[in-house]
């Protein structure tokens, strides 16, 4: 199998994006090529940086052009994407040109607590008012439907009747940093 050039899509402090970058450090079958943001203050950008992987930040107007966003994959030469708390909704320009051949991570198990507006604290939230028993991620191909692609995987974890947001939020953040990586190694296999 050929090298695989993977870009990643962040918004925010970019704790999954290190990690994926880590995990595939001397990969002989997938390359980080690129972290693309839409916020210049992302703090994904300065990991990016100090691990040596390329990064632009598209802001949002920009990112919904064409004319834009595709130019900047071909010259990285990205054969796959992954969203990894990018907030912005893809274009579905986008999503036909990276058809099965993008991801997201959602912090919930859908199709529960998806769709707009359902990112971050907002899904935490969602979960321990619903009281919840279990929360956990899942990952899932992107489509034109925010968050309603095919789901590949889910990791579950439990919810304690007295667990706030934060604490439901940290221990999905620990499945995401121990099984995202996993995850994507598993699809790229399978190409």
């Amino acid at each position: 199998m050929d090298m695989v050039n993977i870009a990643i899509f962040v918004s925010g402090g970019g704790t999954n994006c290190e990690n994926i970058i880590r995990y595939f450090e001397g990969s002989e079958k997938v390359r980080i090529v690129l972290v693309v943001s839409n916020k210049a203050n992302a703090g994904a950008i300065a990991r990016a940086q100090r691990l040596g992987v390329p990064s632009v930040v598209v802001p949002k107007v920009r990112f919904n052009d064409e004319e834009v966003i595709l130019p900047l994959l071909k010259e990285y030469s990205v054969d796959f994407i992954v969203l990894a708390g990018f907030l912005l909704v893809v274009p579905d320009f986008l999503i036909d040109e990276f058809d099965h051949r993008m991801v997201n991570l959602h912090p919930a198990l859908l199709p529960k607590f998806g769709g707009m507006g359902m990112y971050g604290h907002h899904v935490h939230e969602a979960v321990k008012a619903a009281g919840e028993k279990e929360t956990g991620m899942t990952v899932h191909w992107v489509s034109r439907d925010v968050d309603g692609g095919e789901i590949i995987a889910q990791f579950r974890t439990p919810i304690e009747p007295d667990d706030s947001p934060e604490d439901i939020a940290a221990k999905e953040h620990i499945l995401e940093m121990e099984h995202f990586p996993q995850v994507i190694e598993g699809i790229i296999d399978s190409l």
